[in-house]
């Protein structure tokens, strides 16, 4: 009997001990599975954009995000039956760009439009315009744009150039900047725009030496013309989003700040028209390739409190609220942009302010009390000045808080602007490819020695701490980041040998910083992107250099692969 005792004994012990190894085994297994990544990027050089770990070469990312970044001994140990592997061989690996100023909705629908980017000469403009009206029907409007007469030595098209060939169709094409844009005959008559015609407030109507309009409209005055162009429908700007987000993953862009459809003369409604109709939609479709900083016409302020009050600064992964945006002045190829002394060659020009100041700063005021932060468009030296000294003002009557206030592009500085700049904190959103259209029209329009000392300062900006933030400005530029680092690095504009004030050209590592985590901080977004760090959402980018060094030096790559919170998006 105590033989049997002891051989039940021992088979029940035996029992309990398996059962108690299989809950450990199922919980190893649990535990495990937990922290195993999807993704193991190894073999890499990484440029992390990351000041405590600015380089690593494996990274391992889990549901999007970035679980492990640094050697690969450290990274492996997350690695399980399902990890995806991706050995990139030893090319370079950078954050998903960050493209701190377009107009992405705009820009994709120009992609589908007349494309007056490069022209250079008035015959080639008119052969495009003639090739247009080919495909249309009788007073269907043309759209286009993209002309820059500095290419062509200067002059500025008039409608006379277009009208033989569009007796039937009304034109509208906006000039690179989107402060210009040129009518012809026809949409001038449509808008009533007439000898009589006055310029209104913070605009002009350009007129020949008989007072009649040439065509050109410049900033407000394109207000004139906006309600007669037919609005764009909801399916051609969805399809405009598809067109852009494809063209960024191009580029390596993964985030991008869009200012949308808000120029001079545009209705204030696009912008939240493409909020509910594009956005939303996109989001809840799932049709949504890369993340959306949304900045919305300083006029609607209020409204945009209300919105964040519902849904907060970030509704999901893929559209943050940013802030509000407003102009101060208009740009240097329109001769629009605001300075302190004369243009050279309109000697009683001094460039337009086209927002009143007065209600530029109640604006500002109201929108700052509210926690929203504010963009101001400044081109010219007085308009940054205007702002700066605005914005002391309004956190002096506000109080104390991180408000990131941002100048939207900060081009032409005078002395001593770009230290304030740093030393109000004040993020400067500035677009490198800028300077290779203005460098030949910034010496003839400022002079030698203006240009020289006070045009697109980067150095100085960075030697200020002032917070830089790197965009394209698409479609007035191409997105391409990796173009723009290189400009800023070289500064060498085209038919140029030498850089233009080869002093303020800067390093790759500061031009990829201001790509990625200065972009990223420059709108609040550095807690989910901006740099590959733990815990940070896994959007990067292959390159083609082998080595960092090949790439600094070369200062030119291209893309091999987009990925976008760990998924590869592009090709």
């Amino acid at each position: 009997m105590s033989n049997l005792w002891l051989i039940i004994s021992s088979l029940l012990v035996l029992l309990l001990s398996l059962l108690k190894n299989h809950d450990l085994l199922n919980l190893r297994i649990w535990y495990s599975s937990s922290v195993v990544a999807d993704l193991l990027v190894s073999n890499g050089t990484i440029y992390t954009s990351d000041a405590s770990l600015p380089f690593a070469d494996s990274m391992a990312v889990r549901n999007g995000r970035i679980l492990r970044i640094g050697n690969y001994s450290f990274v492996k140990e997350l690695v399980g039956y399902r990890t995806q592997k991706l050995n990139v061989e030893g090319k370079v690996v950078v954050p998903g760009f960050i493209d701190s100023h377009l107009h992405l909705i705009f820009g994709g629908l120009q992609m589908a439009r007349v494309e007056l980017r490069g022209v250079s000469s008035k015959d080639e403009f008119v052969k495009k315009v003639k090739e247009a009206v080919t495909k249309m029907k009788h007073g269907s409007w043309i759209l286009g744009g993209g002309w820059n007469n500095d290419i062509w030595g200067g002059e500025s098209p008039m409608a006379s150039w277009i009208d033989d060939v569009t007796l039937h169709n009304p034109v509208w094409l906006s000039r690179m900047d989107g402060h210009m844009g040129l009518a012809n005959a026809l949409a001038l008559k449509i808008a009533g725009i007439t000898n009589n015609t006055g310029d209104p407030t913070g605009g002009a109507i350009m007129r020949n030496s008989i007072g009649e309009p040439t065509g050109l409209l410049i900033d407000s005055a394109m207000k004139i013309l906006q309600p007669f162009i037919p609005e764009v429908s909801v399916d051609e700007r969805r399809e405009a989003l598809d067109r852009a987000s494809n063209l960024a993953l191009m580029r390596g862009v993964t985030t991008v700040v869009d200012f949308g459809r808000y120029f001079p003369g545009a209705p204030v409604e696009f912008s939240w028209e493409d909020f509910s109709d594009v956005y939303r939609w996109a989001d809840l479709s799932r049709k949504m390739m890369i993340r959306v900083c949304l900045f919305f016409p300083m006029e609607t302020w209020s409204r945009l409190v209300d919105l964040i009050h519902k849904t907060g600064h970030k509704m999901n992964q893929w559209i943050y609220i940013g802030g509000v945006k407003a102009f101060a002045d208009g740009s240097l190829g329109s001769n629009s942009a605001l300075f302190h002394e004369a243009y050279l060659n309109e000697p009683h020009n001094y460039g337009l302010q086209v927002t009143d100041m007065e209600s530029l700063f109640n604006m500002t005021v109201s929108s700052d009390k509210f926690g929203l932060q504010v963009a101001i468009h400044a081109i010219g030296d007085k308009a940054n000045d205007l702002i700066l000294d605005m914005y002391k003002t309004v956190a002096s009557t506000n109080g104390k808080r991180d408000r990131r206030f941002r100048i939207e592009h900060a081009q032409h500085l005078a002395p001593g602007t770009a230290a304030q700049i740093g030393e109000q904190g004040i993020a400067a959103s500035v677009q490198p490819d800028h300077l290779l259209d203005d460098a030949d029209s910034a010496i003839k329009k400022l002079g030698w020695e203006r240009s020289q000392k006070g045009s697109y300062l980067f150095k100085s900006l960075l030697a200020s701490n002032a917070p830089l933030a790197f965009g394209s400005d698409w479609p007035v530029a191409d997105i391409n980041p990796l173009g723009s680092i290189r400009t800023a690095m070289q500064r060498i504009p085209p038919g140029w040998e030498n850089a233009w004030a080869s002093s303020e050209c800067i390093e790759l590592t500061d031009a990829l910083n201001a790509y990625t985590i200065g972009a990223a901080r420059a709108c609040f977004l550095e807690e989910d992107v901006g740099s590959l760090s733990a815990g940070k959402m896994a959007d990067f980018v292959v390159l083609s250099p082998h080595s960092f060094d090949e790439f600094a030096a070369q200062g030119s790559a291209s893309v091999v692969a987009t990925y976008v919170g760990g998924v590869r998006a592009f090709p």
